[in-house]
């Protein structure tokens, strides 16, 4: 059950919200396990649980009908999906799918809803935690509208970054594709930034992680 607690420290809703009311919110979920490559949740499905990623990694994205794709957020353990369910019951509002074999605690929304009910002081976690997502999205919305591409794929890579020994690092080095994917472009486009940002000695490889050696230019 501590895997659980640690997970859903992580979920804004949750912030302030202290560790015993956390344990009975806890003791209501069960753990499954999905396989690599799984779908768990398809945009449109009816509202359903929510989802701690206590090991493994998932995929959130949007799809059209045409096939093509983007991609919202890669989740990892102590990350969560399926929170919006939790408080309407509107059909789920994006897919998510495996990346590899990943084991999840569910919460249903039944049981989240009475936890709710009998603690009326977890109230003001969940609107603060509201809060933030719209403001997460509200930067989204940002980056989209006023960036260009190369201005996304830069904001992406140090995002994406943590300091290494002074160093700005990706630890796991996306594919092309999954940049593409991440900020609304084509891996064609990425491939071409990447290898000029190469030769110029602002990033370089270094086995699966991507160096940020220098500071990226402003534009492109």
């Amino acid at each position: 059950m501590e895997d659980i607690i640690s997970g859903l420290k992580q979920v804004p809703y949750f912030c302030d919200v202290s560790e015993e009311t956390l344990q009975a919110l806890a003791s209501k979920a069960h753990v499954r396990t999905f396989p690599k490559n799984a779908v768990v949740i398809t945009e449109g499905d009816q509202a359903g649980p929510l989802y701690v990623i206590l090991s493994g990694k998932a995929r959130v994205f949007l799809s059209s009908a045409a096939g093509k794709e983007i991609t919202l957020s890669i989740q990892t353990p102590g990350s969560y999906f399926g929170e919006l369910s939790l408080l309407d019951d509107d059909p789920r509002s994006t897919s998510v799918m495996t990346l590899e074999k990943t084991v999840c605690g569910l919460i249903a929304k039944d049981d989240f809803k009475s936890w709710l009910a009998a603690r009326p002081d977890a109230a003001a976690s969940v609107i603060k935690g509201l809060t933030r997502r719209v403001r997460a999205l509200t930067e989204s919305t940002r980056s989209l509208a006023l960036f260009d591409v190369y201005g996304r794929l830069s904001r992406l890579l140090y995002e994406l970054a943590e300091d290494v020994d002074g160093c700005p690092t990706v630890i796991e080095r996306p594919s092309h594709q999954d940049i593409a994917s991440r900020i609304g472009s084509s891996r064609e486009m990425v491939s071409k930034i990447m290898k000029d940002l190469v030769s110029g000695g602002y990033v370089a490889n270094a086995g699966k992680a991507l160096l940020i050696q220098r500071k990226l230019p402003a534009f492109w």
